[in-house]
């Protein structure tokens, strides 16, 4: 059996290198390059941005403190394992790094995510959608999510329809930055060789998704519940560009799974919430949304998914905690950043519904609304990623938008309840 594996791994690596080697005289011939057909790190930025302060930054670092934003132009050449061990003591129940982290740290770290070496690479054995898990030199587990759509599609039908968006998973990582929640994984764009880098360490059950497009494209379909051969991801040639989401270190902080609440049906049927106006009281008559900080962190987690145009938060995950004092981690944000033009209002149910909030997140939103767009600051941090640009333009305003909507949603929670009723301090 082992002797067998060996030879179809060896006969899947023989056969595309073969493939490689005829399309290179073509491709030349031709005068084409991957690079070429690959999104630019500089350049191609929209006209609404060519005056913004990212034209003219210096190297070095940008604080910005009213917004916990951190932005860097340099890493330091550390040791894998150094990376990861200081990346995963940062993370603890009430942030996945903090406010005040090192820049260059934290530069450092997502860097490494978009150039360390693979050493192995598997099919992911959660969720629904076509990812990868991958480990990186130093043993770090991670998350990859590949390229299904380019960056003008606009994805139309229900809320939650499509595929993961990899990008939406690099600008998620970003507006949760900016928003000062500081609960999303760090995320990275990135590059990949499938033939160099994935295909030499990948699983025989991944292997077996692996073929070559009429395209002479490499492509895989990977295993997961929606996964299937006819609707595989394909590289340009042998590049896939997609996320890499560094995995939170749950061998020594289990996560713990939740119900949203606010769920949806995901079928005709109706869910409570979506025609009872008095559903927060049914919510907040349970102890663990009446004694605790979790129906603020869902408020949080609504604005952050609004922002994003995400209407697929099903579940929540904590660290397994007992005193359930453990805020929400922002996993799983890849049905981000489908439709720039709506802005599906029941993602915010949690808010105008319980018209409560933290009085920090007032502040972050009302900062990043007053002179500072919210669009600026994240074009700025997006502008040194890998994949850069990470989004169309029309999703720039987008988020200016809902901006704009979740503080109108929350001054009309203050009309008719009060300021001092709305905006409030956590428990803990």
């Amino acid at each position: 059996m082992k002797m067998r594996r060996r030879f179809v791994t060896l006969m899947t690596v023989v056969i595309l290198s073969m493939y490689l080697i005829i399309n290179f005289w073509i491709r030349a011939s031709l005068d084409v390059s991957l690079d070429q057909s690959m999104p630019r790190r500089r350049g191609g930025v929209n006209d609404d941005f060519t005056n913004h302060p990212s034209d003219t930054l210096v190297s070095g670092m940008i604080s910005e403190a009213k917004s916990n934003v951190v932005f860097v132009n340099k890493s330091l050449e550390e040791p894998a394992e150094k990376i990861w061990t200081l990346a995963a003591s940062w993370v603890n129940g009430k942030n996945v790094y903090p406010s005040d982290v090192d820049a260059v740290s934290l530069s450092t770290a997502l860097n490494a995510l978009s150039s360390r070496k693979i050493l192995y690479a598997s099919n992911s054995r959660k969720g629904s959608q076509l990812k990868l898990r991958l480990i990186l030199d130093g043993g770090q587990n991670v998350i990859f999510k590949p390229m299904r759509y380019d960056r003008n599609v606009v994805i139309n039908g229900t809320p939650y329809a499509g595929y993961d968006r990899h990008n939406g998973e690099i600008a998620a990582y970003y507006i949760d930055m900016l928003l000062g929640f500081h609960m999303a994984p760090l995320v990275s764009g990135r590059l990949i060789n499938l033939t160099r880098d994935i295909i030499p360490v990948a699983t025989d059950r991944l292997l077996e998704t692996f073929s070559i497009s009429k395209d002479n494209n490499v492509c895989f379909y990977g295993r997961c519940f929606f996964c299937n051969k006819d609707e595989p991801a394909c590289g340009r040639g042998e590049i896939l560009e997609g996320a890499v989401i560094l995995w939170l270190p749950t061998d020594k902080h289990p996560l713990e799974s939740w119900i949203h609440p606010w769920a949806r049906s995901y079928s005709v049927k109706k869910m409570r919430w979506e025609h009872d106006q008095l559903y927060c009281k049914t919510v907040l008559a349970t102890p663990l949304y009446n004694s605790t900080d979790r129906l603020l962190d869902i408020i949080d987690t609504a604005i952050f998914d609004y922002i994003m145009g995400n209407a697929d938060r099903h579940h929540y995950e904590t660290f397994v905690d007992k005193t359930n004092r453990s805020k929400i981690f922002h996993l799983d944000n890849g049905k981000s950043f489908g439709n720039p033009y709506i802005d599906e209002r029941t993602i915010l149910a949690p808010l105008y519904q319980c018209c409560r909030v933290r009085l920090s997140t007032w502040n972050s939103i009302t900062a990043l609304n007053n002179g500072n767009r919210l669009s600026s600051k994240l074009h700025l941090l997006m502008s040194r990623d890998p994949v850069f640009p990470v989004l169309d333009q029309n999703h720039y305003k987008a988020v200016d938008r809902r901006l704009i909507n979740v503080i109108h949603e929350i001054e009309i929670c203050i009309q008719d309840a009060g300021r001092d009723n709305v905006l409030v301090h956590p428990i803990f």
